[in-house]
């Protein structure tokens, strides 16, 4: 079951190029039942295995920016550390499960609106002002939601980078995977630290994620990506939805 879920969510990430972060949290709560910090921490590590080979592949194609993923991760790499903390202060709570939850459902939807907005937006800017000093300002709010929720930060990084940077369109989105990786690394780094990544989960993830990945890759290019980047953004919002009900609920009570 746990290396079918794996599969199938890596195989998404390889078609579309979306985060497995905000598909495999909430599918770790909603349908294994894995606890809040659990399905976060463990979720974040299993987004960098499955990330590590797309991004070495585009490190050596040489589409990262180097400069500005340095930027990126002067403000990300603080704001991934305190949206980790953060989460695991507010675990420790039995009170504050039902705020977590509901803050985390919140985001997930946010990130999913986010995708689908950049789905549907121009691919050409018509007006592209560089000004990359004004990336770290943007990647402390990226870093602290995904080490908070897990969610993924490919949305609004690479809109960023199109509002901030005139970088072509492949070191876009190879600056944005290397950053995503290197945040996803950070937060699951430290939740693994505090003891909050179900190990024998992740191992089981893995096995099918890692395979499901390169199944991704390869189809990619023989499926429309857009219309299952649309499909998979409504499941979010769906799934996001749910946690942010269940949250609601539970606060009701």
């Amino acid at each position: 079951m746990e290396a079918l879920l794996g599969f199938a969510i890596a195989l998404v990430v390889g078609l579309t190029g979306m985060g497995g972060g905000p598909l495999a949290a909430p599918l770790l709560m909603l349908v294994l039942a894995v606890p809040t910090t659990e399905a976060v921490g463990t979720s974040l590590l299993f987004v960098t295995i499955t990330k590590s080979a797309a991004a070495l592949v585009y490190w050596s194609r040489g589409h990262v920016d180097w400069p500005n993923l340095r930027r990126l991760l002067y403000g990300g790499l603080p704001g991934v550390l305190i949206g980790s903390l953060l989460l695991q202060r507010m675990a420790k709570h039995d009170s504050l499960q039902p705020v977590v939850l509901t803050a985390i459902g919140f985001i997930i939807a946010v990130m999913a609106l986010l995708s689908l907005y950049r789905t549907f937006r121009k691919n050409v800017v018509d007006e592209r002002s560089d000004r990359p000093n004004a990336l770290p300002w943007t990647a402390f709010p990226i870093g602290l939601e995904v080490g908070f929720s897990s969610a993924g930060a490919g949305a609004l990084t690479s809109l960023s980078l199109l509002q901030f940077t005139s970088l072509a369109p492949a070191r876009i989105i190879g600056t944005d995977l290397m950053f995503g990786l290197s945040i996803a690394a950070l937060g699951g780094g430290i939740q693994f630290a505090a003891g909050n990544v179900n190990q024998h989960l992740l191992f089981e993830l893995s096995s099918g994620g890692v395979f499901g990945a390169l199944c991704g890759a390869w189809l990619g290019t023989r499926v429309p990506a857009r219309a299952l980047r649309v499909a998979l953004s409504a499941i979010m919002i769906i799934l996001g939805q749910q946690l942010l009900w269940k949250g609601i609920t539970a606060l009701a009570r």
